[in-house]
Order: C-alpha cells, then sequence, then structure tokens
C-alpha cells in the first residue's frame, strides 16, 4: 500500500515553513552533539545531570522534527525533508524510514486494541497491563528503538518470526515496513554508526556518561509519547487532546501538545496546529494535569475498540 504520509499535501494557504525548519533542525543537531561531548568531558556527576536534562529536552524538539519529516512537513522539497529527516533521526537515534513507516501505522491504528496502552479488558492480568505501562512510562519503550533498528537492520528476516506477529503491538509496527524500505534503514542505521563511532573516536566521548545523558532523554520523551492520547475517546481519528501548556514548552514541542489537531490535519505543519483549534467544542486540559494522570495507572476498558483505517483522509475538516 502507497503510504498516505508521502500523498497528503499541506493546504496553500499554510506552506511549510522551510527556511525555519531547516535552521531549527542544524541548530538541534549541532547543539546535541554538543552537549553529548560536554557530558562526556565533565566529572561532576551533578554537572552531567544538568547536562542530562537540558539534552532531554532538546532531543523532544528534535523528535518533533523527525515526527514532521515522517509527515513530509519538515520541507517542502522531498529530499530535503529526507535528508533533514535523517539527520534529526541520527541525534535521536532511529532511521527515518523506520520511523517514517511506523508512524503511518499510528494514524491508523490510534486507539484500536493495537495502541490501547492505557486500558486493560476484564480478561486482562491488570498486573501484566500495569507493569507494561509503568515500564512505558519509566523509558524502557526508548531503548527498544534503536535496538530495534539495528536488529532490522542486520537481520530482516526478525520481521517474520512468531515472536514479533504475535505480538498485538510489535506486529503491526513492524508489519508496516515493507521489505524495500530495509536499504535505506541500513544505510541510515550504518551512517549513525559512522556519527558515533567518530563522536566517541575524535571526541573522546564515554559510554558511561553517553548512556546516562540518553537515559535522561529515554524518561522524558517515552512519558510523553501516549500523554496526547491516554482516557482519551476510543476513536482513531478523535481520539486525541489538545492540550494547554506554558508557550516555552510549546516551542520546544513544536506544538505536538495539540495533537487532536494534528490527527484532524496531519498535513498540516506544527507552525499553524493552533490556529486549527475549535475553542467551542473541543475541551483542552491542562497538559501538566493530563501528565500526572498517566502515573496513576491504566484503566478498565468501557468502550468497543474502533477498526483500524485503511488510510488516512486527504484532509479531515474541523
Amino acid at each position: 500500500m502507497e503510504s498516505q504520509l508521502e500523498r497528503t499535501a499541506p493546504p496553500a494557504d499554510m506552506p511549510i515553513p522551510d527556511r525555519l525548519n531547516a535552521m531549527i533542525t542544524i541548530f538541534v543537531f549541532c547543539a546535541g552533539v554538543a552537549l553529548l561531548l560536554l557530558g562526556s568531558w565533565l566529572e561532576w556527576w551533578p554537572a552531567v545531570l544538568a547536562v542530562g536534562v537540558l539534552f532531554s529536552y532538546l532531543l523532544l524538539t528534535n523528535y518533533a522534527l523527525l515526527h514532521e519529516s515522517a509527515h513530509h512537513n519538515l520541507h517542502s522539497r522531498p529530499v530535503l525533508n529526507r535528508l533533514l529527516g535523517t539527520l534529526a533521526g541520527m541525534l535521536f537515534p532511529c532511521p527515518y524510514s523506520m520511523i517514517e513507516a511506523m508512524h503511518q501505522g499510528h494514524h491508523l491504528r490510534n486507539r484500536t486494541d493495537y495502541e490501547m496502552f492505557d486500558l486493560y479488558y476484564a480478561t486482562e492480568s491488570r498486573v501484566v497491563r500495569f507493569v507494561q505501562w509503568y515500564g512505558i512510562l519509566c523509558g524502557f519503550f526508548w531503548p527498544v528503538v534503536p535496538l530495534g533498528a539495528v536488529l532490522f537492520a542486520g537481520c530482516p528476516a526478525i520481521l517474520r518470526t512468531r515472536l514479533i506477529t504475535g505480538a498485538r503491538s510489535a506486529s503491526y509496527l513492524v508489519g508496516d515496513i515493507r521489505q524495500d524500505r530495509i536499504r535505506a534503514i541500513r544505510w541510515e542505521v550504518l551512517a549513525t554508526v559512522l556519527l558515533f563511532g567518530l563522536l566517541f573516536w575524535l571526541g573522546g566521548l564515554k559510554w558511561q556518561n553517553t548512556l546516562f545523558l540518553y537515559g535522561c532523554f529515554a524518561f522524558n520523551w517515552s512519558t510523553r509519547q501516549y500523554i496526547g492520547h491516554a482516557f482519551t475517546k476510543r476513536d482513531v481519528i478523535e481520539g486525541a487532546y489538545n492540550l494547554r501548556h506554558n508557550r516555552v514548552m510549546s516551542w520546544v514541542l513544536m506544538n505536538s501538545q495539540w495533537d487532536l489537531n494534528h490527527h484532524r490535519h496531519p498535513e498540516v505543519s506544527w507552525y499553524y496546529l493552533p490556529r486549527l483549534a475549535r475553542e467551542t467544542d473541543d475541551p483542552q486540559p491542562s497538559y501538566i494535569r493530563q501528565y500526572w494522570r498517566l502515573w496513576r495507572g491504566p484503566r478498565l476498558n468501557t468502550e468497543p475498540a474502533p477498526e483500524s483505517l485503511r488510510e488516512l483522509p486527504l484532509s479531515i475538516h474541523s
């Protein structure tokens, strides 16, 4: 199936801010590398922690850029969109081609049983569901992404094993990765390995400090991945929130707290998402309150599961 994310064009009155996006991407990449080097040169661990916290927020912006590239909203020229997306992916680290394929699955199956992490059925084990949920919140979801990328690049046959096809969420995530993407994933993994190899060889990165910085990011990123969808209605398009946040974090997150607007209009750049709000119809809960709500654990499901979409509509009008 042709990727709907590749075929959707932004509205003429909301052009992609090409120059701004390119500047942000290059700045975030350079700043991220600089923080990795600084974190390795420091020996006082409270200072390393401070760098780790700053690094974790910088990489939230980096992921927002990677997300934009997955929707082909990072640059209007496809070649530059891929190049900038690859740059953001190397810092995550995860291949752009892998994120592009997997993120479409999220838009097609949002709030279905495949993406029901915040709820559980009465027939399921509450203990298992709670362990899974708090594992996500505590950052154990992030390592799966880069490790999975390396595994797929080295042994794509793993996509067809029972371990993957038998897992509810993993089966569709990897199932959306077509065989023709494996080559691109391999090249992007190789570029990432070369980047970090040079940083360790020439920059003097220390693996303990580097893992610590990425650990800070893993916790920060993982706790926010489901914040816009947790405890929303079970609807593929409408199952998301527009959340209220302060102006600084809106820029850090690149307006990703406007998740409902994004799911209605995946073709629209992050820059315009606040304009699409329907203030009279849509509740806008507090981002902070929703964040702490996550830590109260999953809830018993009381709604029927929606059916997955076959493809994204070209436009979801508000």
